[in-house]
C-alpha cells in the first residue's frame, strides 16, 4: 500500500516544516533551510558540521532546534553504508558516563563522538533520531501503535546495499510481530538525479524490477533514477504496510531545501523524528489499524 504527500503546516509547526499524514505516538518530519543564523551558501538553518560552514554556527543553529525538543538529537556520522546504531543503548552508555561530566544537554550535541553509521532506532519515548540530508532521501519508519522507530539515511550506495533492509531488521528483531508504516521525505527527484551505468547495475543485479525507476535522458546517456521510487519499492519488498513519499525535488527547491548535486558548497537539512510518551500504552483499535484522514499533497506555488 503506497500514498503520497506532504504537509506544510503540521502541529509541530516551524520546528518541523515537511512532513507527511499524522501517525499515531510519532513526531517526525524534515527541516528547511530556513529560520538559522548561517550566511553565504549555508544560510540559513545548516545542521551540518561537516560543510565547510562555521562550526560556532553550525552549533548555534543546533542549539535552536534542540531548545524545542523532548531532547538533544542522536546524531550520526553518516558514511553512505548500513550500519544500524541502537539509540537506547548509546543513551544508556551516556547516562553511565555522566558521573561528575557535563553532558551537553540541551546544547544540541552530545560528548562522545557520534557514532559511524546510516540508520538508527529506538524504543525509547522522547529520544530524538537525527539524519541530514542534502539530496539522499530520509526514511523514516514506525510501527502503527507508536512503540519503535527508525530513521534511515537513503542514498544510492546505502540504499543498493541495503540500508533498509538492515534498518527493518533491527526494528523486528526488538518488535517482532510489529505492522510498519513509512515515510520518505524530501530528496532529489528524478529528473535531476543523473546517474553513471554501474549505479543502474547496482539495483537491476539485486533486482531486475529495479529496472522501471531508471529512465535514459541524462547528459552524456547518463540514466536518471527515481531515489525515491527505489526507496519506496525496497520498503513494498519489505512487507512495510503503507509508504508516504514527500513528493519534494531537493535540487528544484532552492528555496526551501540544500541541495549537494546544485552545489557542492551547501549545508544539510536534518530529519528528526521521536515517539511520543503515553501513546503506545493506549493500544489500536480492534482492527489493528489507525483511522483518520488521508495524507495530503503540500500546497506549494
Amino acid at each position: 500500500m503506497a500514498d503520497r504527500g506532504s504537509d506544510l503546516t503540521p502541529r509541530h509547526g516551524a520546528l518541523l516544516p515537511v512532513r507527511g499524514a499524522p501517525w499515531r505516538g510519532v513526531a517526525y518530519g524534515t527541516t528547511t533551510r530556513l529560520g538559522g543564523v548561517s550566511g553565504g551558501d549555508w544560510g540559513a538553518l545548516n545542521l551540518g558540521l561537516h560543510t565547510g560552514d562555521d562550526p560556532g554556527t553550525v552549533m548555534e543553529n543546533r542549539r535552536r532546534r534542540a531548545a524545542v525538543l523532548p531532547g538533544d538529537p542522536f546524531w550520526l556520522e553518516q558514511v553512505h553504508g548500513i550500519l544500524v546504531a541502537d539509540a537506547d543503548a548509546d543513551a544508556d552508555a551516556d547516562a553511565d558516563a555522566d558521573a561528575g561530566v557535563d553532558s551537553g544537554a540541551g546544547d544540541g550535541v552530545s560528548v562522545r563522538p557520534p557514532p559511524r553509521a546510516d540508520a538508527a532506532i529506538t524504543l525509547r519515548p522522547g529520544r530524538v533520531l537525527a539524519i541530514m540530508t542534502a539530496d539522499c532521501a530520509p526514511v523514516v519508519i514506525a510501527d502503527l501503535q507508536g512503540r519503535a522507530l527508525g530513521l534511515a539515511h537513503a542514498g544510492w550506495r546505502g540504499l543498493a546495499a541495503g540500508v533498509l533492509e538492515a534498518t527493518l531488521a533491527a526494528l523486528r528483531a526488538r518488535l517482532p510481530g510489529a505492522v510498519w508504516r513509512a515515510w520518505i521525505g524530501p530528496c532529489i527527484g528524478q529528473a535531476r538525479f543523473e546517474v553513471g551505468d554501474e549505479v543502474r547495475r547496482a539495483f537491476v543485479a539485486a533486482d531486475p524490477v529495479a529496472s522501471r525507476y531508471f529512465a535514459l535522458g541524462g547528459a552524456d546517456g547518463k540514466w536518471q533514477a527515481d531515489l525515491a521510487s527505489l526507496a519506496r519499492h525496497r520498503l513494498d519488498m519489505l512487507d512495510v504496510y503503507s509508504v508516504e513519499t514527500s513528493g519534494l525535488c531537493t535540487f528544484d527547491r532552492a528555496d526551501l531545501f540544500y541541495s549537494y548535486r546544485r552545489s557542492a558548497a551547501t549545508g544539510r537539512m536534518a530529519t528528526l523524528a521521536w515517539l511520543e510518551p503515553g501513546v503506545a500504552e493506549q493500544g489500536l483499535p480492534a482492527s489493528g489499524r489507525l483511522a483518520g484522514p488521508p495524507p495530503v499533497r503540500p500546497d506549494f506555488p
